[in-house]
């Protein structure tokens, strides 16, 4: 059974389109806000953003506006607001299913060993002609 009416989803990109979009959102918003801060929380708890493919990064950035999403149908019915049962399932079904792609758990940053910073810092010695 439809809710309502149907929308069209964008076939293609629009002109206006950049791969950057994210980082040019207006900040002062608490959206952007919210959302540049769960993207940095998600990555740092996947082991740091260096180290991320482009599809792990991707797939925070879904979690993240998902996360929004799901948060602001909780703060509608938090403040007696009917809200769409079925969205909100929907979503927060949706977010569990990336945070599992994800995983669950955090993952330490790869941090280098003083020993091979050491080494890397030694000047080479050539080697001692034989005798």
């Amino acid at each position: 059974m439809a809710r309502g009416t149907s929308t069209k989803l964008l076939a293609t990109l629009p002109d206006s389109y950049s791969a950057n979009w994210l980082h040019r959102l207006d900040k002062r918003t608490k959206i952007a806000r919210a959302v540049l801060a769960r993207i940095g929380e998600l990555e740092s708890d996947a082991g740091g953003a260096d180290g991320l493919s482009a599809v792990r990064r991707s797939l925070i950035r879904h979690a993240a506006w998902l996360d929004a999403l799901v948060d602001s149908h909780e703060l509608r019915l938090a403040s007696g607001e009917e809200i769409d049962s079925g969205a909100y399932t929907q979503s927060l079904n949706s977010l569990i299913g990336l945070y599992r792609l994800l995983g669950l758990e955090r993952r330490a940053r790869p941090v280098e060993r003083l020993r091979d910073v050491m080494r890397a810092s030694e000047p080479e010695t050539p080697p001692e002609p034989p005798v």
